[in-house]
């Protein structure tokens, strides 16, 4: 059994994240996983790093309990859109607000690498878009997903062990939808 975190960086909840988000929940708690979410579009933050890391902004009652949550996980999941090629400013504001220094990294004085304090966590990411896969890898570089895998969560110590890309969304019909909601409730069987 693990701890599994879901966070939703879609901020709105008809969307097919919404789906995939209950498809991922669903799986895992069959797998007998406990399971806490984290759904952005349903909490009251401000996004922005007023001050950059030069001064700290007191979190909000929202991004404590998301911090919590964070610290509790074993696992967390990254369910979003990619639009532009990266996740939405919502989840980047999140990320921003919440993955701070002596939180999640710790700058050390004499080495030019943080302290990775969330060492031990695993993640996946589950990201829907309208590109095209290849074309999203190959010709745009995967910016968004580096940056989810490698640029926030190996930086703070997380090691992602999958990524699934869901697209073209706008082209999908129905059955297609519903094969991927299937698919990721499989995956999170596993």
């Amino acid at each position: 059994m693990k701890k599994v975190l879901i966070i939703n960086g879609h901020p709105d909840k008809e969307s097919f994240c919404f789906g995939l988000h209950e498809s991922y929940k669903r799986g895992s708690l069959k797998k007998g996983n406990e399971v806490k979410e984290i759904i952005l579009s349903d909490m009251t933050f401000n996004p922005i790093l007023m001050y950059g890391y030069r001064k700290r902004t007191e979190l909000e009652p929202d991004l404590l309990d998301a911090w919590d949550k964070l610290q509790w996980a074993e696992h967390i999941v990254w369910i979003y859109p990619t639009w532009w090629a990266s996740p939405p400013a919502l989840l980047k504001g999140f990320i921003e607000r919440v993955f701070l220094p002596g939180f999640t990294f710790q700058y050390q004085e004499k080495s030019p690498f943080p302290k990775k304090l969330l060492s031990g966590k695993t993640s996946e990411i589950i990201s829907t878009m309208d590109a095209p896969v290849f074309y999203y890898k190959w010709f745009l570089n995967d910016v968004g997903g580096k940056l989810i895998r490698k640029n926030i969560g190996a930086f703070c110590g997380i090691k992602n062990i999958r990524t699934t890309y869901l697209a073209t969304l706008k082209k999908s019909t129905p059955e297609q939808r519903e094969k991927w909601l299937n698919k990721i409730e499989v995956i999170a069987q596993k």
